[in-house]
């Protein structure tokens, strides 16, 4: 399972006034047509989020790019950000002892 279906997995799907569209597959290769609904949408690198109103027209968009994109809402974007907050977030430095102590009464 990809991290993108298993975020979904936790956070419940809501209707949204704004959808966040990320394209996750690369333009080369694809047909005419969807490259030019990806470059309309204003998708042109991989990885980049762009936020559109859920409209009838976006939503047939997509309909017609569903395979190279991954569409979010409010909700699902705004948890999945914090996500990547919390796991770039300062830790504490891993201490690896390489050799054990040993009791001083034993040798």
């Amino acid at each position: 399972m990809n991290a993108f279906k298993a975020f979904k997995a936790q956070v419940p799907i809501a209707w949204s006034a704004n959808l966040y569209i990320t394209l996750v597959r690369g333009i080369p290769g694809t047909r005419r047509l969807h490259r030019r609904t990806l470059e309309l949408l204003r998708l042109r690198k991989c990885n980049r989020t762009v936020m559109r109103w859920n409209t009838a027209t976006v939503r047939g968009m997509l309909q017609q790019v569903k395979r190279l994109v991954v569409i979010e809402t409010e909700e699902m974007y705004k948890a999945r950000k914090e996500n990547e907050v919390k796991h770039r977030a300062v830790r504490p430095p891993l201490v690896i002892r390489h050799f054990s102590v040993l009791p001083s009464g034993s040798s």
